[in-house]
């Protein structure tokens, strides 16, 4: 990717502008099955050249939502525009979309090249237009040398990028991708999903992705929308949604962290102060909270922002707690430590690994003080 695309990335937030048109309107959409809500009157927008993850667990709902998007279901109530068209009654052949499901669905008596031109050949295409947009996408997913080949004598990587260039191929203004890398393994999985940034960046297509792996959508996403029981959360950017969850929900689904319950002491204009059951030192936050003196709140840690120590920091009078070592997880590049509190309940804390595992300096047993920054505590109303 080049400088130019990088740069313009991290500034390019359509959905921060007021007067910026969104490319796609789910508004108010509710599907049912039967007595089953699968999605509960859900309203969202992508914007022209979006990365968008529906993420959420099995069963949340991102699935039927997408297949709604490709017309392959019909809402029971609200309306889905794209383009700026009511696609209401436009069938999904006719919509300008194009899916790419998780098994590939690849033609096992078809080379690779016939796969990606088999929808350019349905569509009546001029032979000669067909070879060339066949090159074109046989190049921007490496698969030149392998044109000949049928989808046996591939690796599932290799299968996913036909899949992925025919899914191309026909130059959809949006493509849908249902779990696009879930057969891959992880180490593919993740060369595979800077891949896919690299290539919807050159299209300029928008690229809307379901997935279950927090990771992936946190990777490829230029913003995420959190699913759980057919309605959603959270949309936000990953940064937002890790940094700055709305909810405990969306807190705990999105990476690991640390759930204390506490009771709102003091309020300022840019900080508060909180007392957490069981804990002596008050925990201080870095920023203003949406709540009023003694209200039960809960606060939210990620396990890197805490600091784990032997002594006691310089200033443990806020923001400390102590407890023993209970368990520790080496990764490799950090450790995960198991700590429990004075009062029996289990923290999570993480810490990069510099050191060798043989000159680690905590260890089980250990009584440890477990610290972190003002700005690392969140605090969350529900």
């Amino acid at each position: 990717m080049g400088e130019s695309n990088s740069k313009s990335r991290k500034v390019w937030a359509p959905w921060n502008e007021g007067d910026a048109k969104p490319f796609v309107r789910i508004e108010n959409v509710t599907k049912k099955f039967g007595s089953f809500t699968a999605i509960d009157n859900v309203t969202l927008d992508i914007y022209e050249r979006e990365f968008f993850s529906l993420l959420g667990p099995s069963g949340c709902g991102k699935t039927t939502l997408l297949r709604m998007l490709a017309g392959f279901e019909t809402p029971t109530t609200g309306r889905i525009i794209i383009d700026g068209e009511d696609m209401s009654t436009v069938p999904p052949h006719k919509r300008p979309v194009n899916m790419m499901f998780q098994s590939y669905a690849l033609f096992p008596h078809m080379t690779v090249e016939q796969n990606i031109a088999f929808g350019l050949k349905q569509d009546r295409m001029a032979k000669d237009e067909i070879n060339d947009r066949v090159g074109h996408m046989l190049k921007l997913v490496h698969m030149e040398k392998m044109a000949r080949r049928k989808p046996d004598q591939l690796s599932g990587g290799q299968k996913q990028r036909v899949a992925l260039a025919r899914s191309l191929a026909k130059k959809p203004k949006i493509l849908l991708l249902d779990e696009p890398l879930g057969a891959l393994d992880k180490k593919l999985r993740e060369e595979t999903q800077f891949e896919l940034v690299n290539i919807q960046e050159t299209l300029g297509i928008t690229f809307v992705i379901v997935t279950h792996d927090q990771e992936e959508a946190m990777t490829v996403s230029s913003r995420v929308a959190v699913m759980d029981h057919g309605y959603v959360a959270q949309i936000a950017t990953p940064g937002e949604i890790y940094e700055y969850p709305n909810s405990r929900q969306v807190a705990e689904f999105i990476g690991d962290v640390n759930i204390l319950e506490g009771q709102i002491t003091e309020v300022r204009s840019d900080s508060a102060a909180i007392k957490i059951k069981g804990v002596t030192a008050p925990v201080e936050t870095g920023r203003s909270v949406n709540a009023i003196v003694d209200e039960w709140i809960w606060v939210a840690i990620r396990p890197e922002k805490m600091i784990i120590s032997l002594d006691a920091p310089k200033n443990n009078s806020k923001n400390c707690i102590t407890g023993k070592v209970m368990d520790i997880g080496y990764l490799g590049k950090l450790s995960i430590y198991h700590v429990r509190m004075d009062d029996g309940r289990i923290i999570i804390v993480t810490q990069t690994n510099r050191m060798r595992e043989t000159e680690r300096t905590i260890t089980w047993e250990d009584s440890v003080h477990v610290s972190w920054s003002p700005d690392a505590a969140i605090v969350l109303l529900n």
